[in-house]
């Protein structure tokens, strides 16, 4: 087989392939062979036919099956033979017998960029304290009181900040309502029926709070809200408002005692000692996911700060439009509205970018590292994960296998899989400076 391979910009390759008389009359003889067994000719019992017939009536479908089997044959065969990095597949064409029964065609691929690879076995990292403080066990508590606790009302007096009010309330803009001029904006800009506002400043919207404070229930009174000029929503932005405001009633938020009683409230049988014992245990388990984390991100920094190349452009954008994808959905999933969504188009294309960038960099790296280090994925491997997708989907493991079939991703598995035992790899290798104790933030 002759390959001659033309490098071209942003890491594309075109590979002229010739396939040899000999190699390919060899399988031509086979597939004419299986067409003569079967094949029913008039005049002609099965199987009978001469050679020369059946070619002749069947050339067409013989070279078809002749080009799907060996084309995809001898491009990867002639891929590992050049010892080339092909990342994709952009094209099969030009597809061509020789009179001599010789095949050659042209394929054009995206190749991996090509890069030197820096010491990657102890890389340093600092990792945080894994130690669990005292400090650290009552805030926990304090929030898990938080979410315990309950709401009385507080009927002989008015607002205060720190109370929770509920409210009845509708905006206008000279007199034409909100849901009018802003039909995509939230419920919370246009008004809300029994609305819970927790009264502190600057929560909600702007100077909005300080205006009812001392109101009481059954009072109705009209609030102001001058909207900035960045505000999000650009049917508002630098608009003043007019919100109506009818108080129903103040709730008044009450913890919980923290005793015995609490901690059995929240798990039966445990006292307030097993439920600190079981917190204890809950922040130690996410520290320890702290640290691997810590460890992944200081070994991709390393990694990154130490190798540069271009990106092939090709599959930049591919997997831009796919970040994109995930920065929408995840934002969607936050209540955010497509109208204020549109307004940020250009943010979040940048930040698909940068993720985008950031993804394919790393991926590379990790993928050259396995490669160096015989990093491999078996059958295993992908069976395992498979079963593991299945049970957190709560599908069977056959179906899954057959979805992820179906959409051509068995090959993005087994990458995440490399890529995750090559993390793993080096997350085991680095070496570990002076701990970093936790934040002060976190000790309150």
């Amino acid at each position: 087989m002759k390959v001659d391979v033309e490098k071209q910009p942003d890491s594309t390759s075109t590979l002229y392939i010739q396939l040899p008389p000999d190699e390919v009359s060899k399988e031509w003889d086979a597939i004419a062979n299986s067409f003569a067994r079967f094949a029913k000719i008039p005049g002609y019992r099965t199987g009978k036919a001469p050679r020369k017939v059946i070619e002749a009536k069947f050339k067409k479908e013989i070279q078809d099956e002749l080009e799907k089997k060996l084309v995809s044959k001898s491009y990867h065969e002639a891929i590992e033979q050049e010892k080339l990095r092909v990342v994709s597949l952009t094209n099969l064409e030009d597809v061509k017998f020789g009179d001599d029964k010789s095949l050659r065609f042209r394929a054009t691929v995206v190749t991996a960029p090509e890069f030197d690879l820096p010491e990657y076995k102890n890389i340093k990292a600092e990792l945080p304290d894994t130690k669990v403080s005292e400090a650290e066990v009552d805030a926990a508590l304090k929030r898990l009181r938080e979410q315990s606790a309950d709401f009385v009302d507080v009927p002989e007096r008015g607002l205060e900040m720190e109370d929770f009010a509920v409210i009845d309330f509708e905006g206008s803009i000279d007199g034409k309502p909100i849901s009018e001029i802003a039909p995509n904006a939230s419920k919370s800009l246009q008004g809300n029926k029994k609305f819970w506002l927790h009264l502190e400043p600057d929560n909600f919207l702007p100077k909005f709070c300080e205006q009812i404070i001392g109101q009481k229930p059954g009072e109705t009174r009209t609030v102001t809200v001058d909207f900035p000029a960045d505000f999000p929503v650009g049917e508002l932005a630098g608009k003043q408002a007019k919100y109506t405001v009818t108080l129903r009633e103040i709730k008044q938020k009450v913890l919980p005692p923290l005793d015995d009683a609490f901690a059995a409230k929240l798990v039966p049988d445990k006292k307030l000692s097993d439920l600190r014992h079981m917190i204890e245990h809950d922040i130690e388990h996410e520290k320890e996911h702290e640290v691997e984390r810590a460890k992944e991100s200081q070994i991709v920094k390393y990694l990154h700060e130490r190798i540069q190349f271009d990106l092939p452009p090709a599959l930049l954008k591919n997997e831009t439009r796919r970040a994109l994808g995930e920065l929408v959905q995840r934002n969607r999933e936050r209540g955010i509205p497509d109208e204020m969504l549109k307004g940020k188009e250009k943010e979040l294309v940048e930040a698909a970018g940068g993720l985008a960038a950031h993804r394919l960099k790393t991926n590379f790296i990790l993928s050259r590292i396995a490669e160096r280090e015989g990093i491999e994925v078996s059958r295993k491997d992908v069976d395992l994960r498979i079963r593991e997708e299945a049970a957190r989907y709560n599908v069977s493991p056959d179906k899954m296998r057959k979805e992820l079939e179906e959409h051509d991703g068995i090959n993005a598995l087994a990458e995440q899989i490399l890529l995750g035992k090559t993390l793993d790899f080096l997350k085991a290798n680095v070496s570990v400076e002076t701990a970093v104790k936790p934040a002060m933030a976190e000790q309150k």
